[in-house]
């Protein structure tokens, strides 16, 4: 199932003020990149240079732990430069149309998905000195479709070099407000991809808009520094230095009432020492006596 496109296709250019305004982000704390149609985009003159990319997602039914809906699946790609990605690359229009061209680098890192005019979302003006544009497409697939993706693109010809491996997109955020989204917002992202995946994940209502700012505001919270860890070392340190003297206080303790007790022992077997040897004395006397007793009779 295509992704409906949320900006104009080619064809002939309205009256201006006819247009309606193009869909934004509208994220705080994403900064905001230029819509423009397709056909505006057609229009730029030779120094502009196109890149095409692509996400392919699929309802998900599956619950983590039994009880965290997934929704959906979304692939991402870990690329050689160690940032996130979308499947996609430069397309040169001399040669190639936006989808032929999208689609011959998909062959190289998917090998088996070939996107039309349809599948088409958006495209943006990017920051920076370089002059591009960003096209952006999306299809919808079912999950056994995306899983074939996933195992043909283990095969193909960039996979281990230019591409890494394929990921899955966390589109839940758990209870810590951190795990899921907020966590994998938090990674690296080459150019526009991180705008793309947000601004994808509203239009397409994959994800509530508001749980789309959650999980980017989490991403900018605060985090301890390595002094405060230190310093919680330093903490435990002390505290492991006090149980330890306790320790120690115990175990002499303990010595002191085992030596109180030896020496107890000790006397009571003096005692009990003496009071045997009282009785073998007696009873010698009175065998001293019993005998002499005897001799005298």
């Amino acid at each position: 199932m295509a992704a409906v496109g949320t900006m104009a296709a080619m064809g002939p250019l309205p009256a201006m003020g006819t247009l309606p305004p193009l869909p934004t982000l509208g994220v705080p704390g994403v900064p905001e990149l230029k819509p423009l149609t397709r056909y505006e985009a057609m229009r730029l003159g030779p120094g502009w240079s196109h890149s095409c990319h692509a996400m392919l997602y699929a309802p998900n039914p599956g619950m983590l732990f039994g009880r965290i809906p997934l929704r959906y699946a979304v692939l991402m790609q870990m690329r050689f430069d160690g940032l996130l990605g979308f499947p996609g690359g430069f397309v040169d229009r001399r040669y190639w149309s936006l989808e032929d061209g999208l689609n011959r680098v998909l062959g190289l890192g998917l090998g088996c998905v070939r996107l039309t005019e349809a599948d088409y979302l958006c495209s943006h003006l990017t920051e920076g000195p370089h002059r591009v544009v960003a096209h952006f497409y999306a299809r919808q697939l079912t999950l056994e479709e995306l899983h074939t993706i996933e195992i043909s693109a283990v095969h193909s010809r960039d996979h281990g070099m230019e591409v890494m491996g394929m990921v899955r997109v966390p589109l839940y955020t758990q209870k810590d407000r951190m795990g899921g989204l907020p966590n994998f917002l938090a990674n690296s992202f080459v150019g526009t991809a991180k705008f793309q995946l947000l601004f994808a994940l509203k239009i397409l209502n994959m994800v509530p808009e508001e749980k789309l700012a959650e999980a980017v505001a989490a991403t900018q919270r605060p985090k301890k520094s390595a002094l405060d860890h230190s310093g919680g070392a330093g903490h435990h340190h002390k505290a492991g230095n006090e149980l330890a003297k306790a320790g120690n206080e115990l175990g002499e303790r303990a010595e002191h009432a085992g030596l109180v007790h030896a020496g107890a022992e000790q006397q009571l077997v003096g005692l009990e020492g003496q009071a045997l040897a009282e009785q073998l004395a007696g009873a010698e006397l009175e065998q001293g006596d019993l005998v002499e007793h005897d001799v005298m009779e």
